[in-house]
């Protein structure tokens, strides 16, 4: 399992310091790649430099999301009143993301919007990661879908990993595919070994955290050795994202990386 590559996520980790000091920080404990959803309060040229001066690569940004408590809370992809707002977020997610060398935008998919069917919902947003699609198609950048699980995210538009991925073909398109979280699809479908294998060889890229209270693996309920295990023996050549929340300390945290999948 030595192949397996690990990127940081500024957001989670290394939080003991301001966020441009996270990038230097990533280094120092040895990640070669981040990723973080929402870059948009700093300029491109800044932060491509803290990439470029710790010698570390972009896996992704997500696309905005509102303010924490409101409907727009995970994004807007799915609502269909808010369709010019969606496209303008989502070419400025698309701007960063070739900015950054980044492999991948997240278009995040959003909650069920007050007053709107679950099926309207849904087809408006995949209408919305289709036209996404054809605006990402020269520039390199490949889109991701995760399904979030409902006790965190309660209304999301994406309930399990088989819509994700039936979303993902039916755009046909080579440039979609699936995030899967190993969080919250153990939350909310469980058989999580299961899960991996149906899921790694449409999956574009892989987060981890432990459930339920989402921190490092070996803090939770999850078997990490037979999780790494599985992910190894699919093939998966991909970046890993750590996106949890630690214990007690980033730094302190990270003998996982040894001790999990040696």
């Amino acid at each position: 399992m030595s192949g397996l590559r690990f990127d940081a996520n500024l957001k989670w980790l290394f939080t003991e310091h301001d966020f441009l000091d996270r990038f230097a920080a990533a280094a120092e404990a040895g990640f070669a790649a981040v990723e973080y959803p929402a870059p948009y309060a700093y300029p491109v040229s800044e932060l491509r430099a803290r990439l470029d001066d710790n010698g570390l690569h972009q896996v992704l940004v997500n696309t905005p999301m509102g303010e924490r408590g409101t409907p727009e809370q995970q994004g807007v992809t799915c609502f269909p009143d808010l369709v010019p707002r969606f496209r303008s977020e989502f070419l400025t997610a698309l701007e960063y993301a070739v900015g950054l060398g980044a492999d991948f935008v997240h278009l995040v998919g959003g909650m069920v919007p007050p007053g709107v069917s679950r099926d309207r919902a849904f087809a408006r947003y995949v209408a919305n990661v289709a036209w996404a699609s054809e605006q990402a198609a020269s520039t390199g950048v490949r889109l991701l879908l995760e399904a979030q699980n409902k006790r965190d995210a309660p209304g999301f538009v994406l309930e399990t990993q088989a819509q994700a991925r039936a979303v993902a073909e039916a755009c046909d398109a080579g440039n979609v595919g699936v995030l899967l979280d190993v969080y919250h699809a153990q939350i909310d479908e469980g058989d999580l070994l299961r899960r991996i294998e149906e899921g790694l060889p449409e999956a574009f890229h892989v987060q981890i955290a432990d459930p339920p209270s989402r921190h490092e693996p070996g803090t939770g309920e999850l078997n990490f050795r037979a999780v790494f295990a599985a992910i190894a023996a699919s093939g998966y050549e991909g970046w890993i994202g750590c996106e949890y929340e630690p214990l007690a300390g980033t730094r302190e945290g990270l003998a996982w990386r040894e001790e999990l999948t040696a």
